[in-house]
């Protein structure tokens, strides 16, 4: 009597290692996805409050460059961002802000001050 021999394909089975591998990859790419995602939102955290603390600084100029600047850091930690320098220079203000942890800290730097005058006209220009 002869039996019906069943062969087992060499590639039984192998489905399942190319889902884990896709799954892993998947993964993966969600976490990079998610890590630049983090990074970015800690940049304009650190622009929103450095562009905000410099102009806190620059309208309190008039205080003197200590209180201008504490003003500014109250500003900056209002908008979770810390201040790094400050510097006020006459009625401009020059600062740094920082937010983030670790691998994803942003600094950013940000003026503030009155416009500059324009340049006299040429002579002879019609006003």
């Amino acid at each position: 009597m002869r039996r019906n021999a069943v062969r087992t394909a060499p590639d039984r089975g192998s489905a399942t290692v190319w889902s884990v591998a896709a799954i892993a990859v998947l993964c993966l790419v969600f976490g990079v996805v998610l890590a630049l995602g983090q990074a970015v939102v800690a940049r304009h955290r650190a622009a929103g409050g450095a562009d905000l603390a410099a102009l806190a600084a620059a309208d309190h100029w008039a205080e003197g460059g200590t209180a201008a600047c504490d003003r500014a850091d109250r500003v900056a930690r209002a908008q979770g961002t810390r201040l790094v320098r400050c510097a006020l220079t006459g009625q401009v203000s020059d600062v740094t802000a920082a937010s983030g942890r670790g691998p994803f800290t942003a600094e950013i730097r940000a003026r503030a001050g009155p416009a500059a005058t324009p340049p006299p006209p040429p002579p002879g220009a019609a006003p």
